[in-house]
């Protein structure tokens, strides 16, 4: 074995902690100070209350990151649901950019287009620390 292939177990846990804190810490701010600011990701044309789905989708997010950090036995499939969970908030990231929202900091289309090239990432991340790939 090649000292970069021992290297990746150390990398997808170290991946997989940075990942399930962040969504934790995410998920925090849905429900308490940041809460107005997820506001603005949420389209108008969406059914349900603003408030309801930030709080709803921080609660999510906040099951997936313990899920991310202690499931171990369905841990790659846990890593297919996180990076589907990124790719179904998508449109209000993509939504935040078209109306011109101003939220976290993102005060110009060019920075809130920028964001949306996260999103990518963030799918990659979730589907390499949980090894969800190999599946």
């Amino acid at each position: 074995m090649t000292p970069e292939v021992k290297r990746w177990p150390a990398l997808r846990k170290l991946a997989r902690w940075v990942l399930g804190v962040g969504l934790i810490g995410a998920g925090i701010a849905h429900l308490t100070f940041q809460r107005v600011e997820f506001q603005a990701q949420v389209p108008d044309w969406f059914p349900l209350d603003e408030d309801f789905v930030v709080l709803a989708s921080g609660v999510v997010e906040i099951a997936l990151g313990a899920a991310a950090l202690f499931v171990r036995r369905y841990r790659a499939l846990v890593g297919w649901v996180i990076a589907a969970f990124f790719v179904v908030v998508f449109p209000g990231n993509l939504w935040q950019w078209i109306e011109g929202k101003d939220a976290f900091g993102l005060d110009t289309n060019a920075k809130r287009f920028g964001r949306l090239f996260l999103q990518p990432v963030f799918i990659a991340v979730a589907l390499f620390a949980t090894n969800a790939r190999r599946t």
